[in-house]
């Protein structure tokens, strides 16, 4: 993957709060959350745990498996990207994972 994914923070403000002039104090009384917890995420530091996505999906008529499979796409990026380290592992060979049957 060469483009790095848009944070879903990004997507609630900018497909969602800005569009419907719906202030972060607004979406977090919503969400039933903390003013703070949705300025993380809106600004791109939180992250959407599987709580967040049901309440995302609830609001937003949206599932939660959208908002999970963002934050996933988005971290994987951030972790193949942030270091090599996991490059050095090798693969198994085919002997190896069929001794167990």
């Amino acid at each position: 993957m060469n483009r790095k994914p848009t944070h879903p923070g990004k997507i609630i403000n900018e497909d969602y709060l800005l569009p419907l002039a719906i202030s972060i104090t607004e979406m977090a009384a919503i969400l039933g959350v903390s003013r703070k917890t949705v300025s993380k995420k809106t600004n791109e530091r939180g992250v959407i745990t599987p709580d967040m996505a049901l309440r995302l999906s609830s609001a937003l008529d949206t599932s939660p498996e959208l908002w999970l499979n963002l934050q996933k796409s988005y971290d994987l990026w951030e972790a193949e990207h942030a270091s090599n380290a996991w490059r050095i592992v090798k693969p198994l060979s085919p002997k190896l994972l069929h001794a167990s049957g």
